[in-house]
């Protein structure tokens, strides 16, 4: 069930990034286009519900694409960026280790840059299948170095989604809204994905 709950939660996410990021028109309906395709095929190939894991689903560990919900909360040109697509194409061909080794390779460098820990933290759940504690470490770090900015909060939700762990996904995400300003270019981002997650099943 978390796994189809993801993968509604990330079809939102990503249509409200790319709106939050300007697309209109044709190319934001040639994403939807895309977006739609992609989970049209996670439908036919995707067996969550398969037993005999001991994780959740194996959709929850498996790499997602995030680069469009970053771009939504820290831009698309940042000095960091050129480590995060690194990182996110190794992490795409299944390279999990190598994108994790890309980015603390990163934080070594730049480890005052919150962008490069939250992924870090992103990365570290994608290899793992799962939160652990040092990628719980890297959002805290990420959030330590911007207070009261909502991406690292809202990531770690995304993780304890992955997770299994609804509830303290959704706690995290109130939480941030309830702190956030009502005019806060990221704040549809976090209400699509309580929206999402509290939205109830698809009955086939």
């Amino acid at each position: 069930m978390i796994g189809w709950v993801l993968l509604a939660l990330l079809v939102a996410l990503a249509m409200g990034a790319l709106r939050l990021m300007g697309l209109r028109g044709a190319m934001l309906l040639l994403s939807a286009a895309a977006l739609l395709i992609g989970s049209a095929g996670y439908a036919l190939q995707g067996r969550p519900g398969l037993a005999g894991s001991p994780r959740t689903a194996a959709a929850e560990g498996t790499p997602i694409p995030l680069t469009s919900i970053r771009h939504a909360f820290f831009g698309n040109f940042t000095a960091s960026e050129h480590w995060l697509l690194l990182s996110e194409a190794l992490a795409r061909r299944g390279n999990t280790a190598d994108a994790v080794g890309v980015l603390r390779a990163a934080v070594r460098r730049n480890p005052e840059e919150p962008q490069l820990w939250v992924g870090l933290g992103n990365a570290l759940v994608d290899h793992a299948r799962g939160l652990t504690p040092a990628s719980e470490f890297a959002y805290r770090r990420g959030a330590e170095l911007s207070p009261g900015y909502p991406a690292a909060p809202f990531f770690f939700g995304v993780a304890l989604l992955r997770s299994g762990d609804r509830g303290a996904a959704l706690a995290v995400w109130r939480e941030v809204l309830a702190d956030a300003p009502a005019d806060a270019s990221w704040r549809p981002l976090v209400e699509d994905a309580v929206a999402a997650v509290q939205a109830p099943p698809a009955r086939g």
